[in-house]
């Protein structure tokens, strides 16, 4: 369930209405709904009530923006982060040290000293290589550096294969059959206290097979580390868990997932980790969009709007789909080819789609970009960066503005030798 939904005709966040936030802060622009939002933290944490001990880390990659890691971290979440960057993100929105897991399968010699100065509560190490650099450097500096071990589960997830991290030609984690044998050498080294092991195998789940077969696994491996003499306290289980972008698109609820982890895990003894992202965020972000202009086609008309490529990068990277509807629908209905005013052919949102009908200035939602939506906008064609707004009840707030192309011109430079 989100919070944008049609109020006399019209679409609204929560009770603000769109067109509104359009005539103020212009499109294209990311809507937030922060009762969208909370509801879903809430619900992923009542799904995991019958987790004893867990920590649920929101994964900051999926959407940054301070204003949504500050919502979050008052309904009691953590952060996974995967860059120094979305850790200062993570602090300056008041979450706590402790509750801030860094992942990621580069992390630099600066971002683990940084990491271990701002007290972070848990690194997950991706590789024996990376466990040996971070005790070196936690023991240089009198600390010692709470790990648990990623491990590679050769689990295929079943979704796209450019958010698949799970397989064996992924780059993340250590091997399972490897396991043992990394975590015994790198629990032996002064500066990290080695004490649980990670998985995490791909984005936007749709089904929760794969997911129960990589736990299966870790049980395993939980077991026989534990037999080899290891304590093991921890287990990250990652995220994950997919979202509906299709009308009528059915998938896990966080309740089975909730209920699938507590039948797996039951016997573990340890503390659980989550790392959900787009499955709280996803549904709580609406892409604003406003019609430049309807372009005659050979077959379908061109819906050319305002946002492009660079502001919404899924569909161009993954053909990915974005449920598209009129803000102020009139009953008429078109088929048309969806895109934006980037000079590329992939600067396409949908080809051939059966959609509201629209005309020049009417305003559009890309629904479900809440998630990796605004976080992977880039500048391409000297376009600017997208403006955020945050809705709460019947007011907003611009929570990220809108950078034009002259601010980032004006941060390059051209060398005397060329002037």
């Amino acid at each position: 369930m989100d919070h944008f939904a049609y109020l006399d005709g019209v679409m609204h966040a929560e009770n603000f209405p769109l067109p509104q936030i359009a005539e103020a802060v212009g499109t294209p622009v990311y809507v937030y709904s922060r009762a969208t939002l909370e509801r879903h933290a809430r619900v992923f944490r009542e799904a995991l009530d019958a987790v004893p001990d867990k920590l649920i880390a929101f994964a900051v990659k999926s959407n940054p923006n301070l204003a949504v890691l500050k919502v979050l971290g008052r309904q009691g979440m953590g952060a996974d982060v995967v860059s120094v960057g979305e850790m200062r993100r993570a602090l300056a929105a008041g979450i706590a040290p402790d509750m801030i897991v860094f992942s990621g399968v580069g992390k630099t010699a600066a971002e683990m000293v940084a990491a271990l100065d701002a007290g972070i509560g848990q690194f997950n190490i991706e590789s024996e290589e990376e466990g040996i650099e971070l005790a070196a450097i936690a023991a240089e500096r009198g600390l010692t550096a709470q790990c648990t071990l990623r491990i590679n589960p050769d689990v295929d997830a079943g979704t796209h294969d450019k958010i698949s991290t799970g397989k064996a030609d992924n780059k993340f984690g250590v091997p399972i059959s490897e396991a043992g044998q990394i975590f015994g050498a790198l629990a032996s080294l002064p500066g990290v206290n080695l004490r649980g092991v990670a998985v995490h195998i791909g984005s936007q789940l749709a089904d929760l097979a794969p997911l129960e077969t990589a736990f299966g696994k870790l049980g395993a491996l939980v077991t026989a580390l534990r037999g080899a003499g290891h304590t093991i306290t921890h287990v990250d289980l990652g995220g994950g868990l997919g979202v509906p972008y299709r009308v009528g698109e059915v998938l896990p609820a966080p309740a089975e997932y909730g209920a699938m982890v507590a039948r797996v895990t039951k016997d573990w003894g340890v503390k659980l980790i989550f790392e959900p992202g787009r499955v709280i965020a996803g549904n709580a972000g609406v892409l604003l969009t406003r019609v430049v202009r309807v372009k005659r086609g050979i077959k379908d008309p061109f819906v050319i709007v305002d946002a492009a490529m660079n502001d919404l990068a899924r569909p161009a990277l993954y053909g990915a789909y974005h449920h598209f509807e009129a803000v102020t629908p009139t009953g008429a209905r078109m088929t048309a080819n969806i895109v934006g005013p980037i000079c590329e052919t992939g600067d396409t949102f949908a080809m051939g789609r059966e959609c509201d009908g629209l005309e020049a200035g009417a305003l559009a939602v890309f629904r479900t970009a809440g998630a990796y939506g605004a976080t992977m906008a880039s500048s391409y064609n000297s376009r600017g960066f997208v403006a955020e707004v945050l809705v709460d009840g019947d007011k907003f707030a611009v929570v990220a503005d809108r950078i034009e192309a002259g601010a980032i011109m004006d941060a390059e430079r051209v060398p005397e030798w060329l002037a």
